[in-house]
């Protein structure tokens, strides 16, 4: 799909604020509400928005740590990085997971009441994942800058 001016102000708008009514969205995007509406129902059937969402505090919800774990797998055969990836799934503690290239082979982003919860959770399940050579933390001090969207119009 070629995504004009008017889908990205759309995209944009509700990354901020997924919650704006059709009408608000329209007016704040410079359409009436009919043609923002079918514009904003295009973009969920080709799937550009995938889902809405509520972004949550996760201190204010009890997860004081947050912390990247880089793995490393004995084997990089297809069906090892499958089974790794259908486990890592499973686990609630794992906000997010990205297989990628360099030292390691997955980078695993994880969320912890606190550093014994954490420290728990790494050696008694991280650690016991089939296949792991080796997993390396790296605990966040401070969030700078924590993903509050993709920056719109950059992918063209």
């Amino acid at each position: 799909m070629e995504l004009d001016a008017s889908d990205l102000r759309i995209l944009r708008s509700l990354q901020e604020d997924g919650r704006l009514t059709n009408q608000a969205l329209a007016d704040k995007v410079g359409l009436s509400t009919s043609p923002c509406w079918r514009r904003v129902r295009q973009l969920e059937e080709t799937g550009i928005i995938q889902d809405y969402r509520a972004c949550l505090d996760r201190k204010q919800i009890g997860l004081g740590v947050l912390a990247f774990i880089r793995v490393k797998i004995d084997s990089h055969s297809e069906s090892e990085a499958d089974e790794f990836s259908r486990k890592i799934l499973e686990l609630e503690e794992v906000v997010a997971c990205y297989s990628i290239a360099g030292d390691a082979d997955f980078l695993v982003q994880v969320v912890a009441r606190d550093l014994d919860s954490y420290s728990d959770f790494a050696m008694s399940v991280i650690r016991r994942l089939p296949g792991i050579k080796e997993m390396q933390t790296t605990f966040v001090l401070k969030e700078l800058k924590p993903f509050q969207g993709f920056p719109v119009g950059l992918g063209g």
